[in-house]
C-alpha cells in the first residue's frame, strides 16, 4: 500500500523505469482501474459538509504538507487519492450550501441562478447593515435541467439520499427516481444532529439502491450528501473541534462502507466516483493554512477536497487545474456520452481531458476562462457582500461595503496575506473589468446602498440557516 505522502511519486530507482515500459509502471503504481467501459458507466457524487481542504487526511497540494490534516485520519478518502485524481484547487461554487448544491445539480452558478445564499433574517423588518442584500431564489427552478434528468432522458435511473437543502420541492420532480425527500439540515426526523443514524442510513440506502439498479441491468447516478451535526461550543464559537473531527469519521467511513460495496457488486470497474464538499469549515481559524471560512469568498470558504475515481483515470496523480462543482453536470455528461446537447446557460466544463491525462493537465473549456463566485451577503463575520474572480493562478476579491478591491498570487499566497493590487494594477484592472462584464452577463443581483443605514445600532446577529422541512425552525 503506497502511504498518502508518496502520492504522485513515481518508482524511485531508474531500474524499475527501464523493466517497465511507461504505462506498466504507471499503471502499477497507480491501481488505476482499468480501461473505459464499452457499456454506459455509473456514478457516485459525495457531498461532504462543510469540509475544509486540509481536513483530510490526504495531500490536497502534493507540495504543501499542510494541506492535510494532522488530527483527522480518513483512510477511505486516502484510497480514493491512491486509485484517482484529486485537486489541489478544487472549488465549491459557494462558500454556503444551498447555493454549491443548486450549482452541482445544474452546471450553473449561483449568481446566474440567483440562489446565492440560504435565507435572508430580517430584524423586524429593519436592515441594519450599511448595504442591503438582495433576496435569494430559495427553490430550485423547476424550469433548471438538473444532472438527473439528463441522465434519465438517456436511460439512466437517479437517486438522492441525504441533506436536499434546494428548497421544499420533491427530488422527484428534479428527475430522481429516489430520495429522502426534500430534507436540509434537520434531515427526515428534523433534529439538531441527525448523524451517525442518516450517514449510515442514506449509504445503506445507496448501496441498496446500486444493488437493485444492477439486478435491473439499469446504469445510475447515485448522489449521497452528508448532514452537519449541530452541537456548539458553549459560548458560541462555531463547532468544536470534537464536532469536526466527528462528522470526518462518520463520513469517511460512510465513503469506506460505499467503495467496499462498489468492490463487492463488481462495479468499481464501470462507475466513476466523485467526492467534494459544499463549502469550507466554518471558523476562521479551522482551515488553515487557507484563510477566512464558511460564508466568506476567502480560500478557507471556498477551497474543499475535490477528488475523482474511475475506469481510465490514472491513481496518485495530483492536478493543478482549478476545478469546481459546476464542472460535474458536463463532465458527467460527457463520460455517460450523452447525446442531448448541454442546458443553455451551463457554465462548467468537461473535466475529461484532465481525467485522462496522466499528468491531470489536460485543459478545461469553458464559456469563461475566469472563475467567479458570487456572495452579496452578510454571513458570519465575513466582511460584507464580496465576489472573487479566479484566472491565471491570481484571485482578486471586491468587497462592497468596504469599497475594496484585493489581489493575490494564489501559487505562493495560499492564506491570502498580501495584496498585490497596488504593485499589480495592470493585473487588478483585468481581473476587475471581467469581473464586471461576468455578473452583467448574468444579471447578478447585487447588494444595495442602505439609506437608512445608522452606524451607531449595533450589528445584527450573524446569519443563521433555516433548517426548512417540517417546521422550518431555524437552527440552533
Amino acid at each position: 500500500m503506497i502511504a498518502p505522502s508518496e502520492i504522485s511519486t513515481p518508482p524511485a530507482t531508474s531500474t524499475l523505469r527501464g523493466l517497465l515500459a511507461a504505462g506498466a509502471w504507471f499503471a502499477l503504481l497507480t491501481g488505476a482501474l482499468g480501461a473505459v467501459p464499452s457499456t454506459p458507466p455509473n456514478f457516485v457524487v459525495i457531498m461532504a459538509e462543510a469540509q475544509g481542504w486540509a481536513q483530510t487526511s490526504v495531500m490536497m497540494d502534493d507540495r504543501v504538507a499542510a494541506s492535510r490534516s494532522r488530527t483527522f485520519t480518513t483512510p477511505a478518502v486516502e484510497r480514493l487519492a491512491r486509485e484517482g485524481m484529486r485537486f489541489t484547487y478544487g472549488y465549491a461554487a459557494s462558500p454556503r450550501c444551498t447555493p454549491s448544491r443548486a450549482a452541482l445539480f445544474t452546471g450553473k452558478s449561483p449568481a446566474a441562478l440567483r440562489m446565492t445564499f440560504v435565507g435572508i433574517g430580517r430584524d423586524g423588518g429593519t436592515v441594519r447593515t450599511a448595504l442591503i442584500p438582495p433576496e435569494p431564489v430559495l427553490e430550485l427552478p423547476a424550469a433548471e435541467v438538473t444532472v438527473a434528468e439528463l441522465l434519465k432522458d438517456a436511460g439512466y435511473t437517479t437517486a438522492h439520499y441525504g441533506k436536499w437543502h434546494v428548497g421544499r420541492t420533491h427530488p422527484s420532480r428534479h428527475g430522481f427516481d429516489d430520495s429522502d425527500g426534500p430534507t436540509s439540515n434537520g434531515g427526515p426526523d428534523n433534529v439538531a444532529s441527525p448523524n451517525p443514524k442518516q450517514a449510515l442510513g442514506m449509504t445503506a440506502r445507496g448501496i441498496a439502491f446500486m444493488t437493485r439498479a444492477q439486478a435491473a441491468g439499469k446504469p445510475f447516478y447515485l448522489q449521497l450528501s452528508h448532514y452537519p451535526n449541530q452541537e456548539r461550543k458553549e459560548g458560541g464559537g462555531g463547532r468544536d473541534r470534537d464536532t469536526v473531527a466527528k462528522e470526518a469519521d462518520e463520513i469517511d467511513r460512510t465513503v469506506g462502507e460505499l467503495l467496499a460495496a462498489l468492490d463487492r457488486l463488481g462495479l468499481a470497474g464501470s462507475t466513476y466516483v466523485f467526492y467534494t464538499a459544499d463549502h469550507g469549515g466554518q471558523g476562521r481559524t479551522g482551515n488553515a493554512p487557507l484563510s477566512g471560512g464558511k460564508g466568506a469568498v476567502t480560500e478557507g470558504g471556498l477551497r474543499v477536497p475535490f477528488l475523482v475515481r474511475g475506469p481510465g483515470i490514472p491513481g496518485n496523480v495530483c492536478s493543478r487545474v482549478p476545478v469546481t462543482a459546476c464542472d460535474i453536470l458536463p463532465t458527467v455528461a460527457a463520460l455517460a456520452e450523452v447525446k442531448a446537447a448541454l442546458p443553455a446557460g451551463v457554465e462548467g466544463g468537461s473535466l475529461v481531458p484532465v481525467l485522462r491525462d496522466p499528468a491531470g493537465q489536460g485543459v478545461v473549456r469553458r464559456a469563461r476562462e475566469e472563475l467567479v463566485f458570487h456572495f452579496p451577503h452578510y454571513d458570519l463575520g465575513n466582511g460584507g457582500p464580496a465576489t472573487a474572480i479566479l484566472l491565471g493562478g491570481y484571485k482578486l476579491v471586491r468587497n462592497y461595503e468596504q469599497k475594496t478591491r484585493r489581489l493575490f498570487d494564489l501559487e505562493r499566497d495560499p492564506g491570502e496575506a498580501k495584496d498585490l493590487a497596488a504593485s499589480l494594477p495592470d493585473k487588478a484592472a483585468e481581473l476587475d473589468a471581467r469581473l464586471t462584464a461576468y455578473l452583467k452577463e448574468v444579471s447578478a443581483q447585487m447588494a444595495q446602498p442602505n439609506p437608512n443605514y445608522d452606524p451607531s445600532q449595533p450589528a445584527p446577529a450573524e446569519a443563521t440557516e433555516r433548517r426548512g422541512g417540517k417546521g422550518g425552525k431555524k437552527r440552533p
